[in-house]
């Protein structure tokens, strides 16, 4: 990627007191978090380097910590500064989310398990529970590792679901593989989870499938 010059309008930080943070580029943003460059090496060309690096700002963000710090120009603070910038985005998600009607503004809901899951090499499973009103209760990993319908158990979800005195439940867990789409296994462990927890009437609302910039709706897709 070459290097991208700051328009002629003036500098990221100008344009964002006057303009706000949406009118910069991706570039620009990243560079405002570094501060400043090194010697022979403005933090402009160490932004398109990183965002060349890992290709999108959300790999920038997830990536292990000594891997953007040794990016040259970057460093232990800088890189401590984009990590900071996640878990901020995570936890006002989070209580968003905690604040709201789940199935009236879901897209609080959606961003939270988005940032938690996308990026994960590894498979997870969450359940976010609600009460009657449809409001979080929880949201929490129940599961990892390789997902099947036999290590994720349908009893284990009920337990949690009667510990938070749960109404509804929205499942989620995540493909790394990149792809969205269900499986025959997903949708029998669905099926599976959605008879066992109706036993103790609480009901399956959902069942998202996050993979990097990919995500499902059972609900959407007509699969509940």
């Amino acid at each position: 990627m070459n290097p991208v010059p700051w328009p002629a309008a003036g500098r990221p930080r100008e344009r964002l007191a006057a303009a706000g943070p949406a009118s910069l580029s991706d570039a620009e943003l990243v560079a405002l978090m570094l501060r400043t460059g090194v010697a022979g090496r403005p933090a402009a060309d160490v932004a398109n380097e990183l965002l060349a690096r890992f290709g999108h700002v959300s790999r920038l963000l997830v990536a292990p910590l000594p891997e953007v710090a040794a990016v040259p120009g970057v460093g232990a603070v800088p890189a401590a500064r984009f990590a900071a910038a996640l878990e901020l985005s995570r936890r006002s998600l989070r209580e968003e989310m905690l604040a709201r009607d789940s199935l009236a503004s879901p897209t609080a809901v959606r961003g939270y398990l988005r940032l938690r899951m996308q990026h994960l090499g590894h498979e997870v499973f969450w359940g976010v529970f609600l009460d009657a009103q449809n409001r979080v209760i929880a949201a929490e990993e129940l599961f990892r590792g390789t997902l099947t319908q036999t290590s994720v158990y349908p009893r284990e979800v009920v337990k949690q679901a009667l510990a938070h005195n749960a109404a509804g439940v929205i499942l989620a867990h995540n493909h790394p593989s990149g792809v969205a789409e269900p499986s025959l296994q997903d949708q029998a462990l669905t099926r599976s989870l959605a008879e066992s927890l109706a036993l103790v009437d609480v009901r399956v609302l959902d069942h998202f499938i996050v993979a990097p910039g990919a995500f499902l709706s059972f609900a959407e897709r007509g699969l509940l």
